[in-house]
């Protein structure tokens, strides 16, 4: 039978390995620290799978689809984008429990749309490259995008349950796993807008609070329309959060390090879910 061993949530600012010429060392080896810390961790916990919740940003998916909820069940590589200062890679890929995950969703009321070659980018290479590939090389992976930042945008009651139905399905595995979920994204960030660059600070700890509080009603109960205004277009990503805090039963939340960098155009978060 399969656990869920552990979880995180971070940022996958593609800028923290293309390193624009302005951008502050310090609080960039601090973030690059925690995402080593989260490497460590799942180390730590003897993971074997890692499932990677994502958004996409006009890059996997276009104006022509744009899918509510999207799962790799085949050939992974990444990154799709070739400026991130990543060499083109084969992700490793566990096939079998993605299909798994994805027959269970469709008996259970979710129409998932499912990718057999799937070239990754940076929302979710980006944490696979710095968080899961140095755990180790034989730790597998299975990408997921949700459609939390383009519209039309997946609600946050959709996200939850979602997250409870891949919580549920890995838990269904007949297979002895241990399983680590990342959500990604995030925090405040506004993109392709005049306010591109602003960092809302405020808002980016009040997020992280309610992290560590584990107050998973309250992150639920924040309307689009507080997003895009307090936290930017980019701040919808913390619907990645919340499918994967939703996967668990309840949780805590220790903040790694928290870091506003508006050269990289992002406030940068990286907590535990503590089970």
């Amino acid at each position: 039978m399969a656990n869920i061993v552990g979880a995180f949530c971070m940022p996958h600012d593609p800028y923290l390995t293309a390193s624009p010429p302005n951008t502050n060392q310090q609080q960039l080896n601090n973030v690059l620290g925690a995402f080593a810390k989260v490497a460590d961790r799942v180390k730590e916990l003897k993971a074997d799978t890692v499932i990677t919740i994502g958004s996409d940003h006009y890059c996997m998916f276009g104006p022509q689809l744009i899918p509510a909820y999207a799962i790799g069940i085949g050939d992974l590589t990444g990154p799709m984008e070739p400026w991130m200062g990543i060499e083109q890679q084969v992700v490793n890929d566990n096939r079998e429990m993605a299909q798994h995950i994805l027959q269970y969703g469709a008996a259970n009321g979710f129409d998932w749309a499912a990718s057999k070659t799937m070239c990754l980018d940076h929302g979710t290479i980006l944490p696979i490259h710095l968080s899961v590939t140095p755990a180790g090389k034989q730790m597998k992976n299975i990408p997921i995008y949700i459609s939390s930042t383009l519209e039309p945008f997946i609600s946050m009651q959709r996200s939850h349950q979602l997250g409870k139905m891949i919580g549920d399905a890995v838990r269904s595995w007949p297979v002895d796993e241990r399983v680590v979920i990342f959500g990604t994204g995030g925090i405040s960030h506004w993109v392709g807008t005049r306010e591109m660059g602003k960092v809302n600070e405020a808002f980016d700890h009040w997020i992280l609070d309610l992290t560590e509080k584990g107050d998973l009603a309250t992150l639920m109960s924040i309307e689009d329309s507080y997003f895009l205004e307090h936290g930017g277009n980019g701040s919808l990503e913390i619907k990645n959060w919340v499918c994967a805090m939703s996967t668990l039963p309840g949780f805590t939340g220790e903040t790694y390090c928290y870091e506003p960098m508006p050269e990289l155009i992002t406030g940068l978060g990286v907590a535990e879910l503590i089970l």
